[in-house]
C-alpha cells in the first residue's frame, strides 16, 4: 500500500497577518472553504490507493489539527507530535520508521500540508506513475512542477536522460536562484520548480538515511523507542529528537543520493508562499482584482483586498495586497509580498506579540478573543464547544466575572456548582478554585471580565485537565 504523510510544520511568516505563529497558514482557508490542510489530506482519501494518512506535526497545532481531521470525517494513521521543528529530513525519517514497522515493504508519500493543487485528477495520474518507478526502480522520485515563470521563491530540478520506466533522472538541484537567473532556467526549458513532494520505497529512504545521514536515524530510533502515547497524539521524545540535525530532505538525501527520478507535472500547483502568488492562483474580476469579505473597491486594478473586520474601502490604487483583521492591517506592494517575512521577524525582534497569535486564540474546548485591556482589567469573549470544558484551575493574581450571553454555563466556584444562563453572571474570587464547562448543544458564548495586579496568561495553576495540557 501507498502510506501518505502530510507534513504539517512551518509557520508561513509570509502570510502574515493571517497567517500567525500559533496558527500558521496550513490551518487556514485560503482558496476553499476548507484549510490548505484538510484540502492535502483530502487527494489521499481513497482506500483503494493510499492507507490512513500519517500526519507530523507540532506540538502547539495538536488540538487544531485533530478537530480538522475530524470535521472531514478522516482518522489518521497517527498524529505524531514534533516537539521542535528539525526541518523535513528528520520529520520524513521520522514517518520512514514508524511506517517501516507497520509494512517494511511499503512506498510512502510525502506531503507538505501548505500547498495548493487545483488538478486533482493530474496529480492523482502522476501519483501513480511515481509509485510504478518507486517499485521498479527502487528510486527515490520527486515531483517537478513545470515552470511557467521565471519564480525567484522556488528552487530548481534539472532534468537528466528520460527513464523507460516514465519521468527522467535527476542532473542536479539548484538553489532559488536570482531573476536572471530564473529567466535562463525558464527560456532553457530543461528546469522544473522544485515542489518538495516525493514517493519514497520506505526500505530504501531508511538505507540512505543510514549512508548519507546516521545522527538523523539513530536521534529518531531513540526518540520513537521513548515515544508516548498521549489522548490521540504519539509525543516522541524530545530529548533524543532534538539531537536530530536540522535539514532538509533535499540536503540531507536527495542531494548525495543515487537512483533518483524527477516526474513534470502540470497539476496547478501553488506552495502560495506569499500574497503575490495567492491572488496569482485566486479568481480575479474584470479588473484584476481578488476581494474578499466587505470591501469597496473603486478605479482599483490588480488588488488582493481581503477584510475580516468590517469595510475596507480603496480609490484609485493598484497592484496592492490589504489584508484586515481584528489586530492588525497590512497594506503591500505586490512587488514587495516576499519581505512580508522579514517585516514578520523584525517585530517578533521588537517585542511585538501580534506574529504570534490571532486576537482569536484557538483552544482545545474552543477559542477566547481580547475584547479590551487597561491597567489592571482586561475583557475577553469567550466560546466553549458543546461537552467541552476548561481545566480546574485557580489564579494568584486576578478575579473574574463572567456574563453568558448565549447557551448554558455549568460553573463551578469551590465547593459549589451553578448552572449560569443567558443574561446571568457569577464571580470568581481571585485564589478560588473553578471550572467552565459547556453542557449544553450549542455554543456557550460568554464575557469575561478579568481585574487585578497581573493578567498574563500564565498566571494559572492546573489542578486537572482534560487534554492533559501541563499541570
Amino acid at each position: 500500500m501507498l502510506h501518505p504523510v502530510v507534513l504539517c510544520g512551518g509557520s508561513g511568516t509570509r502570510l502574515f497577518p493571517l497567517s500567525r505563529q500559533s496558527h500558521p497558514k496550513q490551518l487556514l482557508s485560503l482558496t476553499s472553504e476548507s484549510s490548505l490542510f484538510q484540502d492535502a489530506v483530502k487527494r489521499v482519501v481513497d482506500p483503494e490507493i493510499f492507507t490512513e494518512p500519517l500526519i507530523i506535526c507540532n506540538n502547539e497545532y495538536r488540538f487544531t489539527i485533530a478537530e480538522q481531521l475530524q470535521n472531514i470525517n478522516v482518522k489518521a494513521q497517527d498524529i505524531v507530535l514534533e516537539p521542535e521543528g528539525r526541518n523535513t529530513a528528520p520529520a520524513i525519517a521520522l514517518a520512514a520508521e514508524i511506517i517501516a514497522a507497520k509494512d517494511p515493504n511499503g512506498l510512502m508519500l510525502i506531503l507538505p500540508s501548505d500547498h495548493v493543487i487545483r488538478d486533482i485528477t493530474a496529480f492523482g495520474k502522476a501519483v501513480r506513475q511515481a509509485e510504478v518507478i518507486a517499485s521498479q526502480e527502487n528510486a527515490l522520485v520527486t515531483f517537478g512542477v513545470c515552470s511557467v515563470a521565471p519564480e525567484t521563491g522556488y528552487g530548481y530540478i534539472e532534468l537528466g536522460e528520460s527513464l523507460p520506466s516514465g519521468g527522467y533522472s535527476i542532473e542536479s538541484f539548484r538553489e532559488k536562484p536570482d531573476l536572471a537567473t530564473a529567466e535562463s532556467y525558464l527560456k532553457n526549458g530543461h528546469f522544473l520548480w522544485n515542489s518538495g513532494m516525493f514517493l519514497f520505497p520506505v526500505q530504501r529512504i531508511l538505507e540512505d538515511f543510514a549512508l548519507y545521514q546516521p545522527e538523523i536515524l539513530a536521534a529518531v530510533r531513540i526518540a520513537l523507542r521513548k515515544s508516548k502515547n498521549d489522548l490521540d497524539f504519539m509525543r516522541i521524545d524530545e530529548d533524543a529528537f532534538s539531537k536530530a540535525p536540522s535539514i532538509s530532505i533535499d540536503y540531507a538525501i536527495m542531494e548525495p543520493a543515487k537512483n533518483l527520478a524527477v516526474i513534470p507535472v502540470d497539476i496547478g500547483w501553488s506552495d502560495v508562499g506569499s500574497w503575490s502568488s495567492l491572488w496569482a492562483i485566486s479568481d480575479q474580476d474584470d479588473d484584476g482584482n481578488v476581494l474578499m469579505g466587505d470591501v469597496v473597491a473603486e478605479e482599483s486594478s490588480n488588488c488582493l483586498i481581503r477584510s475580516e473586520n468590517g469595510l475596507v474601502a480603496t480609490i484609485g490604487v493598484e497592484n496592492l495586497t490589504i489584508i484586515n483583521t481584528s489586530d492588525v492591517t497590512l497594506v503591500v506592494n505586490q512587488d514587495k509580498a516576499q519581505s512580508v517575512g522579514a517585516l514578520v521577524k523584525r517585530m517578533i525582534k521588537s517585542g511585538r506579540l501580534e506574529p504570534l497569535n490571532p486576537k482569536q486564540v484557538a483552544r482545545p474546548w474552543g477559542w477566547y478573543e481580547s475584547i479590551a485591556s487597561g491597567q489592571r482589567f482586561q475583557v475577553k469573549q469567550i466560546m466553549v464547544k458543546p461537552g467541552r470544558r476548561l481545566s480546574l484551575q485557580k489564579h494568584f493574581n486576578r478575579a473574574e466575572h463572567w456574563i453568558v450571553t448565549q447557551g448554558t454555563a455549568r460553573v463551578t466556584v469551590g465547593e459549589h456548582v451553578d448552572l449560569v444562563r443567558e443574561n446571568e453572571s457569577i464571580y470568581i474570587p481571585m485564589g478560588e478554585i473553578h471550572r467552565l464547562d459547556n453542557p449544553g448543544k450549542v455554543d456557550l458564548l460568554l464575557i469575561e471580565i478579568q481585574t487585578g495586579c497581573y493578567l498574563g496568561e500564565d498566571d494559572i495553576v492546573r489542578l486537572e485537565d482534560d487534554y492533559k495540557r501541563e499541570l
